[in-house]
């Protein structure tokens, strides 16, 4: 096991050993024994420390070999954060602020109007103009206006699909996706309602221009190198590829059906489309060094990749008013609930836990990922959890609610 997996005594940390114990029994009853999900690891962490760390289930489907501390998982939107941080630290260079309008780095969305009707069957799209620019922070809390083609709910959305706007392994690099989203309107006005979208990849797209780097290339070299994170990438090299796990997705006739297997992934080849949004392959114990960092203060190990001023400003809730998702989504998908919480830079936040109606602490954050992949960081109890598994979409079980509650059940 890999050096900085070493698990601390549960009880030394403030855990119930039993409590936690029970959690892994929890996910081989409810879900591994029933075929629900394909395998599961569980990361819990305090102070930085691992408190537990389990791996259940195959890592693929012709091979009986078990999940372990090396696996790679596609951590899909759990990229999201990762963008965010990227901007972040640009931002405290003065490179770029959060109330910088979008068409100044990216000129081609200057003058993008609001839907005002057509779009289907060959119409035109007809807009009118946005009440206000679209800025920067509208990016990073999803009230660009932008959506996301598997919403299913406009015609927007079914323009996405009908040209591949979201296709990694597509057309369209980087520049031609904002290029493409440049020629579509927005759902609404930014700033007037909350969207689950491609607004994080279109950070990216702001972060690789602002940088003059390719975001693959600032995201290696100044982010996962000075963490260690050695095993986070947008693609997996050749000598890695025995590591990556199958992916399934759930078919409504047919259950769980292969998506994408391992041993001959998509991800085994560098993507046309460097998602920002969703695009990243980790380990858990990758991921728990950015967590880590981020509980931290913005440093682990004498790397210093924000501050933590920054970090605060990140984690607050900047929903307009602000209200709890409950109040001003539009969308038909998130990776959160909606009553009593909020979004900052990149996290949902935790504002209220009797209004969320489950356990916890306000000012937590954390997201998920489309292959139910997730993770949280409290900051008052200091600890953080990252839950691993493959399989899509992340609504079809409730897993991450139920581990949540069982995760704070073991606080001593």
């Amino acid at each position: 096991m890999p050096l900085h997996a070493r698990i601390e005594n549960p009880a030394n940390l403030g855990f119930d050993a039993g409590r936690l114990a029970r959690i892994d029994a929890f996910l081989a009853t409810r879900y591994l024994d029933t075929g629900r999900l394909p395998h599961a690891q569980l990361l819990i962490a305090r102070e930085g420390e691992i408190a537990h760390f389990s791996h259940q289930g195959a890592a693929r489907a012709d091979d009986a070999r078990p999940i372990d501390a090396t696996s790679l998982f596609r951590i899909a939107s759990m990229t999201k954060p990762v963008t965010s941080i990227a901007f972040m630290m640009l931002a405290e260079e003065a490179l770029v602020a959060l109330d910088t309008p979008v068409h100044h780095v990216l000129p081609e969305l200057k003058g993008v109007g609001v839907y005002a009707g057509g779009g289907g069957g060959g119409v035109p799209f007809l807009t009118r103009a946005t009440a206000q620019p679209m800025r920067m922070v509208d990016l990073l809390r999803h009230t660009a206006g932008f959506t996301y083609g598997f919403q299913n709910r406009s015609n927007i959305d079914a323009a996405h699909r009908e040209r591949r706007i979201e296709s990694w392994h597509g057309d369209l690099d980087l520049d031609g996706f904002v290029a493409a989203l440049g020629e579509l309107p927005l759902e609404f006005s930014p700033g007037e309602g909350w969207n689950y979208s491609v607004a994080t990849d279109v950070l990216g797209a702001v972060v690789q221009r602002v940088s003059g780097m390719p975001l693959d290339r600032f995201f290696a070299e100044r982010i996962f190198a000075p963490l260690g994170m050695h095993d986070t990438g947008f693609h997996v090299p050749a000598d890695k590829l025995d590591r990556l796990t199958d992916c399934w997705t759930m078919h409504p006739a047919k259950g769980r059906v292969l998506y994408d297997r391992g041993a001959d992934s998509a991800w085994s080849r560098p993507p046309r489309l460097v998602s920002g949004g969703g695009g990243l392959v980790s380990t858990a114990l990758d991921y728990h060094r950015f967590c880590t960092m981020l509980l931290n203060g913005g440093s682990l190990d004498g790397a210093r990749i924000v501050s933590r001023k920054t970090i605060e400003l990140m984690t607050a809730n900047h929903l307009p008013g602000g209200v709890d998702l409950a109040a001003i989504s539009r969308s038909m998908f998130s990776e959160a609930t909606y009553a009593g919480v909020g979004f900052g830079l990149g996290f949902s936040v935790l504002l209220d836990p009797a209004r969320a109606m489950l356990a916890g602490s306000a000012g937590e954050y954390g997201w998920g990922g489309l292959f139910s992949t997730a993770f949280f960081c409290d900051p008052v109890e200091r600890l953080h959890m990252i839950f691993m598994t493959q399989l899509s979409p992340s609504s079809t079980w409730p897993v991450r609610r139920e581990l949540k509650a069982m995760l704070f059940a073991a606080l001593d």
